[in-house]
């Protein structure tokens, strides 16, 4: 294996001493120097990059098919659950965007719903949430590993050190493009149940009436507001946790990363996940309005929805219970994440970066 195939891995996200190894191994095979030239070479290596990231194990080499493969599994596993886990939170949320007078708050929603649907009511279209965000996960985390990866090689070493928050944010922004265009049939079918009272019992029935009704191309209708709200998002998710993980480890703890246990690297993966997701649901906040409007009126544009809902509206209405759900539901994402990662054998996202490679 020549270096080159490493050149540009971006020494700021990981190391492998494995790879290292593998390298430098071939390289002194090429160049007819003898073994204790290769210790001496990782050992200086080794002093040289003392602050990148160790993979715990090497069962999955980074930055191969299954290194994303692994990567997109523990974002099924991070965002279907999650997402189904505050169904209800979800519920009242949606209902309170399309109907504040009759739910006029988190208190009330919640009574209402109780009141006329009972407690199974709370968790009114889980199945479209669960295998709409499991698709999401899936293509949101793996894509953006692979992003991240590939608009650092094009950068390259040094200015990947340098702009590490605009490949953050490209990356990202690139990944939920195409993690929407998996999620919005789901959604779509998801806010309909949830907000239209005896339109249908769940995914089973609520489907085919959704198709009936607006045709294939109505599970796409609300794709632009979708990213409208979850590109920003999103955005802000990843490069807001990847910079405070970052300042954790340089001002929070005085114990370099690859010190920590791997507990308080999770901890740190949840607390940063949760001040990140309160700043995504701010964030995103007017577009989570258009599309929960969108998708309950049929033939309704984003001009209808500015018009009923107004400008100040779609700032503020929901935005308190949906800064505790996406800050929660932010923290316990990537938290589960990072366990899936570190369960395989991967480090865990984000830490210090080093100095740009002379």
């Amino acid at each position: 294996m020549a270096p080159s195939d490493y050149s540009l891995v971006p020494s700021f996200l990981y190391s492998s001493k494995a790879l290292f190894h593998l390298d430098t191994t071939s390289f002194n095979t090429n160049h007819g120097l003898s073994p204790s030239h290769s210790s001496s070479l990782s050992s200086h290596d080794d002093r040289k990059n003392h602050i990148m990231i160790p993979a715990p194990k090497e069962s999955i080499r980074m930055f191969s098919p299954a290194y994303y493969a692994a990567c997109s599994a523990g974002g099924i596993f991070s965002c279907g659950l999650t997402h189904m886990a505050v169904t209800p939170l979800d519920l009242v949320k949606c209902n309170m965007q399309i109907d504040p007078i009759k739910y006029k708050s988190i208190t009330s929603g919640f009574g209402v719903l109780l009141k006329e649907q009972g407690a199974k009511g709370f968790f009114r279209g889980w199945v479209p949430t669960l295998l709409g965000y499991s698709a999401q996960g899936a293509c949101k985390f793996g894509f953006y590993e692979f992003f991240k990866k590939y608009y650092s090689d094009i950068a390259g070493p040094e200015n990947a050190v340098k702009y590490k928050t605009f490949i953050y944010l490209a990356g990202s922004a690139s990944a939920e493009v195409i993690a929407d265009i998996a999620l919005c049939p789901m959604e779509a079918v998801k806010v309909r149940v949830q907000t239209q009272p005896g339109f249908a019992r769940g995914l089973g029935d609520g489907f085919p009436k959704f198709l009936k009704a607006e045709g294939a191309g109505g599970l796409y209708k609300g794709l632009v507001p979708l990213w409208g709200r979850q590109i920003p998002y999103t955005m802000m998710k990843f490069a807001s946790f990847e910079t405070i993980v970052e300042m954790i480890y340089k001002y929070g703890i005085p114990t370099p990363k690859e010190q920590c246990s791997k507990n308080k690297q999770l901890g740190v993966s949840f607390a940063a996940g949760y001040a990140a997701g309160v700043l995504c649901a701010i964030v995103s906040h007017p577009a989570d309005n258009l599309v929960s409007f969108l998708n309950n009126a049929k033939g309704a544009t984003v001009g209808d929805a500015v018009k009923k809902i107004g400008l100040l509206g779609l700032f503020t209405r929901g935005l308190p219970l949906r800064i505790v759900m996406i800050g929660t539901l932010t923290g316990a994402q990537w938290g589960l994440y990072d366990s899936f990662k570190v369960y395989v054998g991967l480090p865990t996202t984000g830490g210090s970066a080093p100095t740009p490679t002379k």
